[in-house]
């Protein structure tokens, strides 16, 4: 009988040791496992992984009249400003469209507001010269964009 409790008690402990897979059905929240807090304070997660981003869609502006010599000349400086973004760790992700749609390309910052993103847009060559404007969006995203940098140093074998 001794030995019946001991073991009893022993496996009470450990059930009431394991994680549960969910809460009940008031909270619906569900634990993931493999859930890391020093990334996620690190790259700024919330309790989903998420965070907050702003979103910049680059739309050809109304000042597209530049020779090619200009065009490339702003081009670099346009590219220039974003690696600096990015080193800065304002800038979170950036691309150009491949097709001839009015969106050129798109930002993601890394900042908590439209304001914010507006003052960094604001040193973008391109956008001081209107070969490009900008129209910027609150947007909520995997907090896993904040490595994005870090991946891509390792995949580029040159940079832009």
């Amino acid at each position: 009988m001794k030995n019946l409790f001991a073991l009893s008690l022993s496996l009470l402990i450990l059930l009431g040791c394991e994680k549960p897979a969910a809460t009940d059905d008031q909270s619906n929240v569900v634990e993931v496992s493999g859930y890391d807090s020093l990334l996620a304070k690190e790259t700024g997660a919330d309790a989903y992984g998420m965070r907050r981003y702003v979103m910049a869609l680059l739309k050809a502006g109304p000042n597209r009249n530049q020779d090619s010599i200009g065009a490339a000349e702003l081009q670099r400086a346009h590219l220039d400003n974003i690696t600096r973004m990015a080193e800065e760790g304002k800038l979170v992700m950036a691309g150009p469209f491949f097709d001839d749609w009015e969106v050129r390309g798109i930002y993601i910052f890394a900042v908590e507001t439209v304001e914010e993103a507006e003052e960094l847009t604001k040193t973008d060559p391109a956008i001081q010269a209107g070969r490009l404007e900008m129209e910027l969006h609150p947007w909520y995203g995997s907090a896993a964009l904040m490595k994005m940098g870090e991946m891509h140093e390792k995949l580029a074998k040159e940079s832009i």
